[in-house]
C-alpha cells in the first residue's frame, strides 16, 4: 500500500485560511506541486513492430444484461492485435446520430517501445463493430488524446506533441464520423490538456475551449485558449484563476464555462467564466471555488506507478428539470477524514459553482483500504448522472480491478446500487515501457445511456474498449433475495421468432418490452395487471436487424432482464 507523505497538515491549514467558497486568485503552483506532475516526453524513437505480419488473438467482447463491451483497437477482422498497447482513451458521440462514435487513444505499436502516437477508431453501428484505421500522423509522437463534438456532429481530436521539450497541441477535425481527419490546427497547449465544446444554442455555440497544466505550457504564463470560430483558429493563451490542473471542463446550459482540477492546496478547484462565450471578449473568471472532496488527487501510486489515479470530472445539468444549472464534481481521492487510498467522492453545487455541498462517497464497499480509481462522470441531457470507476473490492489487498457503475436520477440525492460490469484484471500487465494505464477514462451520456471509453488488460495486454451502459437495467439489484421475477427466452439466439417466459411472485401490474442496446423500446408485448404465476409470450419481427436486444420485464417496482440475440 501507498505510504502517504502528501502535505495533509498544510492542506488543512490552507482550508482555515481560505474557506471553500472562495479560493485565492493569486496562488501559483509551488515547486512541490510541479514535481508531482507527470509530463510527456518522447524518450524513445519510433520502432515499427517486428516480424512483418501482425499476430492476432480473439478480441475480448462481452454482452451483459444492460451493457455491451467491445474492444476498439482491433484489426480488419475484429481480432485483437498482439504485441501492441493502447491506453488513455477519450471518445465523442454524434448527437445527431448516436450510432456514429469515435474513440482516440495513446497507441504504442510495439509494447517494448515507449513511443506513442494518436490512435483512433470509429463505429457506425452504435459501438457493436469498430474500424481501427491506424494513427492520425504515422511516426509522429503524440499523447494525451482528448475528443469532443459539436452540436452538428463534427468530431474534434486534441493531441499533444513535443519535439524539443516544449509541449504543443493540435486539434484535428472530422466531418464524416471519424473516418477521416483534417491536417490539424495549432492550439498552443501543454501537458494534460483538456477540451470542451459549447453545444448550446446561445452566442457561444461551436466555441472550443482548452486548458492544461500551467507548469508545462507552450505559452507562459498562459494555459488556456479559446476558438470562437469553430476551431479554425485559436486565440492567444491566458491564465486561469485558481491554477487548476489534472481536471476536465464543461459548458453549462447558458453557455457558462467551468474548469475543474486539482488545486495547489491539494484540494479541488472549480473555476467559472460567464463571458468566455462572447467572441472577442477579454475572458474574466467569476470565481475560483475550492471544493471540499475530503481528499486530494493522487499521483504515482503503486496501482498506477507513473500516472495519476484519475482526473477531476466536472459536468453540468443542462436539462429542463429541477436540477438545471447544477454543477457536479466527481474525483477519486485519497481521503483525509478516514485513511483510504482512493474513494470516489461526489460534490454538488446548486448555485452555479459558487458553493458546494459536503461531499458524498459513491462507492459503498464496507472495507477501508480498497482502491476506487479513475472515477469518471458525465451528465445526460435529461439530468441523469452517470459515474464509473475501477474497483479492487473483490480482491482486497491486491490491485486486481473491475469496472463499477452507479447513477442518480434525482440530482445526486440518491444513487443506484454499485454494479460490477467487468471481470477483474491486473492493471500492471502489458506496460508499454511506461508503468501506467494512462491517466483517465472518458464518458458521454445521452438520455438512453452512457458511452464509455476505457482501457483494461482483459486480453493480458493493455487495450482500449467501448462500453455502452443502460442505467435502468444495469443499476438494478440482482441479488436473489430481492428478486420476484424470472425471465428467459427460447430459442435464443433466434432467427424468426422467440418465446419469452417470465414468472412473477405477486399480483401486480406487469410490463414486458423488447428494447435495443440504447434502452429504447422497440415493442411492448404485455402491459396489464396479472396474478402471480408463469407466463409465455411470443416475439417476432421480420424487419428487425440482426443484433443484440434486451427483454425487460417490470412487475410492480421490480425489473428483470434477459439478453436476446437475433441472427440473420
Amino acid at each position: 500500500m501507498k505510504n502517504f507523505q502528501l502535505p495533509v497538515i498544510a492542506f488543512m491549514a490552507i482550508l482555515l485560511i481560505c474557506p471553500p467558497a472562495s479560493f485565492s486568485q493569486n496562488i501559483r503552483i509551488p515547486s512541490v506541486e510541479k514535481s508531482r506532475m507527470h509530463h510527456e516526453l518522447p524518450d524513445q524513437s519510433y520502432s515499427a513492430p517486428k516480424g512483418g505480419t501482425l499476430k492476432t488473438s480473439p478480441a475480448h467482447n462481452v454482452d451483459g444484461p444492460g451493457f455491451i463491451t467491445r474492444q476498439v483497437n482491433v484489426d480488419a477482422s475484429g481480432n485483437n492485435i498482439l504485441g501492441d498497447a493502447a491506453n488513455e482513451p477519450s471518445l465523442a458521440v454524434d448527437p445527431t446520430n448516436p450510432d456514429h462514435i469515435v474513440v482516440g487513444w495513446r497507441q504504442f505499436d510495439d509494447v517494448n517501445n515507449n513511443f506513442r502516437q494518436a490512435g483512433y477508431g470509429y463505429s457506425t453501428n452504435g459501438g457493436l463493430n469498430w474500424t481501427f484505421p491506424g494513427v492520425l500522423e504515422p511516426t509522429i509522437f503524440r499523447s494525451d488524446p482528448v475528443l469532443d463534438f459539436d452540436r452538428a456532429g463534427n468530431f474534434f481530436y486534441n493531441s499533444l506533441t513535443t519535439v524539443t521539450g516544449d509541449y504543443t497541441c493540435n486539434v484535428f477535425k472530422s466531418i464524416n464520423g471519424g473516418a477521416t481527419w483534417d491536417a490539424g490546427t495549432s492550439a498552443h497547449g501543454g501537458d494534460k490538456q483538456w477540451m470542451t465544446i459549447d453545444r448550446t444554442d446561445g452566442q457561444g455555440t461551436g466555441n472550443v475551449y482548452s486548458c492544461w497544466n500551467s507548469a508545462y505550457t507552450s505559452c507562459q504564463p498562459g494555459f488556456f485558449t479559446r476558438s470562437a470560430d469553430a476551431g479554425a483558429t485559436y486565440e492567444d493563451c491566458v491564465e486561469v484563476d485558481g491554477y487548476p490542473y489534472w481536471g476536465t471542463m464543461a459548458v453549462g446550459p447558458s453557455g457558462e464555462l467551468y474548469i475543474s482540477g486539482a488545486a495547489s492546496s491539494d484540494g479541488v478547484v472549480v473555476v467559472k467564466s460567464t463571458n468566455a462565450q462572447t467572441a472577442g471578449s477579454s475572458i474574466t473568471w467569476n470565481y475560483a471555488t475550492l471544493v471540499d472532496m475530503d481528499g486530494y488527487i493522487v499521483g504515482q501510486d503503486p496501482i498506477n506507478p507513473v500516472g495519476i489515479l484519475g482526473q477531476v470530472s466536472i459536468d453540468v445539468d443542462r436539462s429542463d428539470g429541477p436540477g438545471r444549472g447544477n454543477v457536479y464534481v466527481v474525483a477519486s481521492v485519497a481521503r483525509i477524514s478516514v485513511w483510504d487510498p482512493a474513494d470516489v467522492m461526489f460534490a454538488r453545487s446548486t448555485d452555479g459553482g459558487a458553493t458546494f455541498e459536503a461531499p458524498k462517497r459513491l462507492n459503498n464497499d464496507p472495507v477501508i483500504g480498497n482502491y476506487q480509481w479513475f472515477g469518471t462522470m458525465s451528465v445526460a441531457p435529461n439530468g441523469r448522472i452517470d459515474v464509473i470507476w475501477l474497483d479492487t473490492r473483490d480482491f482486497p489487498g491486491t490491485f486486481l480491478s473491475s469496472l463499477y457503475y452507479c447513477y442518480s436520477s434525482d440530482q445526486g440525492e440518491t444513487w443506484s446500487i454499485n454494479k460490477k460490469i467487468s471481470e477483474a484484471f491486473d492493471p500492471s500487465v502489458g506496460y508499454p515501457q511506461q508503468e501506467k494505464m494512462g491517466d483517465y477514462y472518458d464518458m458521454v451520456s445521452d438520455d438512453a445511456g452512457a458511452h464509455l471509453a476505457w482501457a483494461n488488460t482483459l486480453n493480458d495486454e493493455q487495450d482500449v474498449y467501448y462500453t455502452h451502459i443502460i442505467p435502468t437495467i444495469v443499476g438494478t439489484d440482482e441479488s436473489p433475495e430481492n428478486r420476484n421475477i424470472s425471465v428467459s427466452a427460447f430459442p435464443n439466439p433466434f432467427r424468426d421468432q422467440t418465446t419469452i417466459q417470465y414468472s412473477i411472485q405477486d399480483n401486480c401490474r406487469v410490463k414486458v418490452s423488447v428494447c435495443n442496446i440504447y434502452g429504447e423500446v422497440i415493442r411492448t408485448l404485455v402491459e396489464k395487471s396479472q396474478p402471480a404465476g408463469t407466463y409465455m409470450v411470443d416475439f417476432s419481427d421480420a424487419l428487425l436487424p440482426a443484433g443484440f436486444y434486451v427483454c425487460r420485464v417490470s412487475a410492480g417496482v421490480n425489473t428483470e432482464t434477459a439478453r436476446l440475440v437475433k441472427l440473420k
